[in-house]
């Protein structure tokens, strides 16, 4: 079942493609902060939220 709405996946996919360009800008052990790209980007994609559906939040017009 779908949770996550279109304008809520398009500002997963803006956040998630902003931390994933951590990769470029930061040194170290501070490019390890990118990696918090990869659950935005995977719920945007799937349009599925586990804590959305804990929380029962639907953002999506059709359930």
């Amino acid at each position: 079942m779908k949770n996550v709405g279109s304008w809520d996946r398009a500002l997963r996919v803006l956040l998630g493609l902003a931390a994933l360009s951590l990769i470029y800008f930061l040194t170290g052990y501070w490019k390890l902060t990118a990696l918090f790209s990869l659950p935005l980007l995977f719920t945007a994609f799937t349009q599925k939220c586990v804590i959305y559906r804990l929380l029962g939040i639907h953002s999506c017009k059709i359930h």
